[in-house]
């Protein structure tokens, strides 16, 4: 494995150590960014279930429902989830047996097309996240988990790795994936590329955050103040050592959201759970602490609560819940999401039942041109209410304006 040298540190970046500021910074609920996350309710276990059903040989891919693998997360009983989405998984009775639709045959065909189609693109994502780590290295485990975040394809072990022996190698024992050659042409990171865009960037260049606030979002004027001189510190590129920062002041801090936002910037998504992002940076050996950092910069990231769990939102990815640069997977992702509210609208009319819904559920039906059945819902209804305890970030504020337009018609999205 091929390390780059250590290179001196620029002049320009050996700054005073400035103290942190140790201030409470309030969450306020982005209705348009939680509503990012939550049109994929059940999108990971559907897309996991689906890659199993797809890979059966031979076709018709029938598969046990007994025999499909106890680490897809499912929400609830498998059975009554494949129930829930007829147009995409076909069901047959004793012995229950599971195979995919044609039109999820076809649109996983598709995906394939687009899958060999960026698989360049996914290999540099994969190698720059390499880059991140001091030790140039991430454990395999964590990668595969990173999986549809990144975009890579289901069985990347074997489709990617291997074609690209000049990035990457497996450690002896299998455990890790190591870069096998440091490329520093892909060493900028993507506020460098934004700073080289609007007016040219060297090293040691003051590169402040875009930053943007939901409406009603107030900072104290100290935290204001200490905000708008944090940002004209120099920004140090995640590419860059700094182990020469000293520990808990402002300019580790920026450098530490500087790796966090190129790690959410390498997502198809430009977002991540918040527990995989942690587990991500304690393999990144970023500075105890760092966990805060996402709650404290809220003009930078977004936590959203919704699905019960967190996500990490990167908000200058998203004009309201439209992503700017869509990678095409999500094109792909997103024709998905149409499939499986399809199928909640033909359960619900197979049903008759009144289609009572919650507002947020049905805009994601109205988005996808589908009608969702409140029945399906009963073991997965989110609370807008967040506990304090449970959000590390202040405390939750309502969001009086209703957002009504956030139902903006994602098939715009698929068919660019």
């Amino acid at each position: 494995m091929h390390l780059p040298p250590l290179r001196r540190v620029p002049a320009a970046l050996l700054v005073p150590a400035r103290g942190l500021l140790e201030a409470r910074v309030p969450w306020v609920r982005e209705r348009a960014l939680d509503h990012v996350v939550e049109r994929e309710r059940h999108l990971v276990p559907f897309l996991l279930a689906k890659d199993v059903l797809l890979a059966a040989t031979p076709p018709p891919h029938a598969v046990p429902l007994h025999s499909l693998p106890s680490t897809i997360p499912f929400p609830f009983r498998p059975l009554r989830f494949l129930r829930l989405y007829p147009s995409a998984f076909a069901l047959s009775p004793h012995p229950i047996e599971v195979s995919p639709t044609p039109r999820l045959s076809a649109l996983h065909a598709a995906e394939a097309q687009v899958v060999d189609a960026t698989v360049p693109d996914a290999a540099d994502r994969l190698l720059r996240l390499l880059m991140l780590a001091p030790s140039r290295a991430l454990p395999l485990r964590l990668v595969a988990r990173l999986r549809l975040d990144l975009g890579l394809a289901s069985d990347f072990q074997r489709s990617l790795l291997p074609n690209y022996p000049d990035y990457f190698a497996l450690s002896p024992d299998g455990s890790l994936l190591e870069l096998v050659c440091y490329r520093k042409d892909l060493a900028v990171s993507s506020m460098q590329s934004y700073a080289q865009r609007t007016g040219g960037y060297k090293v040691g260049d003051v590169v402040a955050f875009p930053l943007s606030f939901p409406r009603g979002f107030e900072l104290d004027k100290k935290v204001r103040k200490w905000l708008d001189e944090w940002q004209r510190l120099p920004y140090i590129s995640p590419y860059e050592d700094g182990s020469h920062l000293t520990p808990r002041s402002d300019i580790t801090e920026k450098r530490t959201v500087a790796v966090l936002h190129e790690v959410l910037s390498l997502t198809v998504g430009k977002k991540m759970e918040k527990e995989v992002l942690v587990k991500l940076g304690e393999a990144l050996r970023l500075p105890p602490g760092f966990r805060k950092v996402v709650a404290k910069h809220p003009g930078i990231f977004y936590i959203s609560h919704k699905l019960r769990t967190q996500t990490v939102v990167l908000r200058e990815s998203y004009r309201r819940h439209m992503l700017v640069d869509k990678h095409p997977m999500m094109g792909i992702r997103y024709q998905y999401m149409h499939l499986m509210h399809m199928g909640k609208e033909e359960v619900g009319k197979g049903k008759g039942k009144d289609r009572r819904s919650s507002r947020s559920e049905q805009i994601i039906g109205e988005e996808f041109g589908a009608t969702v059945d409140d029945d399906e819902n009963e073991e997965y209804d989110d609370e807008d209410d967040v506990a304090e305890d449970d959000m590390e970030v202040g405390v939750a504020s309502e969001d009086q304006d209703s957002d009504d337009d956030v139902d903006e018609d994602i098939k715009e999205q698929i068919s660019h």
